[in-house]
């Protein structure tokens, strides 16, 4: 469960804590300062959930204008899907539209592997670089590979998994 606080601009105000929208817009407009004027403006803070969606919150800068959107987002996509939108809106600074088929088009090589020089022999392996005989795969320096592959991926790490990517 997602739970998220609504924390007043107006200090004679106290916050709520809240987990759907319905919630949040009930304590809402019961909420009133101490004059008894309604509050209407909130900073909205991720409070308990898992750790993926607190990256995600952080992602899409979680606020008063997005929440609701967020809550679906949490139910609406895999785990994947949302390691895409972060590394997206977080690290490449990509403007994307918060839908399944917009997130789905981000142009990004994402892989789950801790190091660059893992990467690199991934590729390897892969025959990105051509076939490479066994009697010579034992004198390719990977840590040179991999400080290339630096000049256009990057690490980052998301809720306890490592991630290389690149930004297209």
């Amino acid at each position: 469960m997602t739970r998220l606080h609504a924390q007043p601009y107006d200090i004679s105000a106290n916050g709520f804590y809240f987990e759907s929208q319905e919630a949040f817009q009930k304590l809402a407009k019961a909420n009133r300062n101490d004059y008894g004027d309604p509050v209407e403006e909130y900073k909205i803070q991720f409070i308990d959930g898992e750790a993926i969606d607190l990256e995600l919150a952080k992602a899409i800068d979680l606020n008063q204008a997005n929440y609701a959107r967020f809550f679906d987002l949490v139910e609406e996509l895999e785990d994947y899907q949302k390691v895409r939108l972060i590394i997206a809106m977080g690290e490449c600074a990509y403007a994307v539209e918060l839908n399944v088929e917009a997130i789905e088009d981000i142009d990004l090589d994402i892989y789950e592997i801790d190091t660059l020089k893992e990467l690199a022999e991934q590729f390897v392996d892969e025959g990105l670089y051509g076939d490479i005989p066994d009697r010579l795969s034992a004198y390719l320096d990977y840590d040179a590979i991999a400080r290339d592959l630096s000049i256009d991926y990057a690490t980052t790490d998301i809720a306890g998994t490592t991630y290389a990517y690149r930004c297209a």
